[in-house]
């Protein structure tokens, strides 16, 4: 599962709307509020591609294979407190309640942190889920490549950076 930086204004948007719709929230100012959600999204996609990046480097400079990668960013996120992936969703879910009850846009928060989480869950999965549709696709494209080969990771990148353009996930 992978959020989009395209998709954050959105998601931003339908979790300020929806829970201020069924009066989970009471917002003095929406437009604001989607601001601060965006803040957090945007943070989450921050970490996540700087972690990466650190992780990528160092699998790089130690001549390690690159099955350690993911073991490696793992480490580096829980020494930062931070979750990817499935995981990210309680991360960004926490990180919005916190603003939610420090911000001066929202007026009040009427139900339990368990029943926003669950609900702002529900939102996050339904626009990160496009990241799985897309693997499917672009191995589906490349399923005569040898997984794990260099040329398997330069193709998989190719056909994934063609179907996001094509997509308008770019």
């Amino acid at each position: 599962m992978r959020l989009y930086n395209t998709k954050v204004p959105l998601v931003a948007t339908e979790i300020v709307r929806t829970l201020s719709a069924d009066q989970s929230i009471a917002v003095s100012n929406a437009a604001e509020a989607e601001l601060d959600v965006q803040a957090i999204l945007k943070e989450y996609l921050r970490l996540d591609r700087e972690l990466t990046d650190k992780a990528k480097d160092l699998v790089a400079q130690k001549g390690l294979p690159y099955e350690q990668y993911g073991r490696i960013k793992k480490v580096m996120a829980q020494e930062k407190k931070f979750a990817y992936g499935e995981d990210g969703l309680e991360w960004i879910t926490t990180q919005i309640i916190e603003a939610f009850m420090n911000s001066p846009h929202i007026d009040e928060v009427y139900v339990e942190d368990a029943a926003l989480r669950r609900a702002m869950a529900q939102i996050l999965r339904k626009h990160m889920q496009a990241d799985d549709e897309l693997d499917a696709e672009v191995r589906r494209r490349i399923k005569n490549l040898e997984e794990g080969s260099a040329t398997w990771d330069v193709e998989y990148q190719k056909a994934m950076e063609q179907i996001k353009r094509n997509r308008g996930l770019e």
